[in-house]
């Protein structure tokens, strides 16, 4: 008897191409689904490397003088630790944001992990969002220029009421590490939400479009690149975002990294890789059961 993945790669090899799409994308709506009713109860670790370009002096040549070389480029760097879960604003009730208690910035302490872990759920659990826009606040402080986020939330794209949204087609075959995988491509063709940008004290949002690997033999989502061309400063940027899920011990596929860059041609404006670890239900750990 062949075991169970075996038989749905089998069916969906045999299945009409339109078929076979739409079992995979029902796979995908699944775990998306899952991860979205699960995620109000989980928290983890959270590590975020910042690599940023500062700005060189501007100078004006002058006539008759030979052009000064160029800066060198200077990039600044910072690493944050968090303790990292997930929560609602009331303002938009039916959208997940993450939400962040800093622990340490470049190695030095902020505050008591299991303290800061302590704050964030009362925070979360708080019944305004006073508290919540003041760890969204507080998180920006200790960044270089920006970090994006909620990045770790784009499997939620994809749940059943919102898979509408987006048109798919199959880009051929490729690996995730070592798992072979299907290559989807993806763009938002109706709907709300996409790609938040805050830039120059304004919040503009744009259609989410990328690719979409799926593990070949399961369709269990794997990764997930997010790209956004747009204006900035009188040139175009690149903005991307690449995502890489797993599934814990809870049976939950999470955001397990992330790695965010936004360059200028050839030119690296901005990096951030998040990487995550220690994930913990409030349910399963006596630690993080609240009163």
């Amino acid at each position: 008897m062949l075991p169970l993945c075996s038989l749905l790669a089998f069916a969906l090899a045999a299945a009409p191409r339109h078929l076979q799409l739409d079992r995979l994308l029902a796979r995908v709506a699944e775990e998306a689904e899952i991860f979205r009713q699960a995620a109000l109860n989980l928290i983890a670790r959270e590590t975020l490397r910042q690599r940023a370009l500062s700005q060189p002096p501007r100078f004006r040549p002058r006539i008759g003088k030979p052009p000064r070389k160029p800066t060198p480029l200077d990039y600044r760097t910072r690493e944050i630790v968090s303790e990292y879960a997930f929560g609602l604003l009331r303002e938009s009730p039916d959208v997940l944001h993450e939400f962040r208690q800093v622990v340490s910035v470049d190695g030095r302490p902020v505050g008591d992990p299991p303290r800061a872990r302590r704050r964030l759920i009362a925070g979360l659990r708080s019944p305004d969002d006073r508290a919540r826009q003041q760890l969204l606040e507080a998180f920006a402080r200790y960044t270089l220029r920006s970090a994006a986020t909620d990045l770790g939330l784009a499997l939620l794209a994809f749940t059943p009421r919102r898979l509408a949204d987006f048109r798919f087609e199959p880009a051929g075959h490729e690996r995730v590490g070592a798992e072979p995988a299907l290559l989807l491509r993806f763009r938002q063709i109706a709907g709300v939400g996409g790609w938040t940008v805050f830039e120059n004290r304004q919040l503009t949002r744009h259609p989410l479009q990328g690719q979409l690997w799926v593990r070949e033999n399961d369709a269990l989502p794997l990764r997930i690149l997010l790209t956004n061309r747009r204006q900035q400063d009188d040139q175009e940027v690149l903005d991307t975002a690449v995502v890489d899920y797993a599934p814990t011990a809870h049976g939950v596929l999470v955001p397990v990294s992330v790695v965010r860059r936004l360059a200028a041609g050839d030119l690296l404006i901005e990096e951030d890789v998040f990487q995550y670890s220690d994930y913990r239900m409030f349910a399963a750990d006596a630690e993080l059961k609240f009163p």
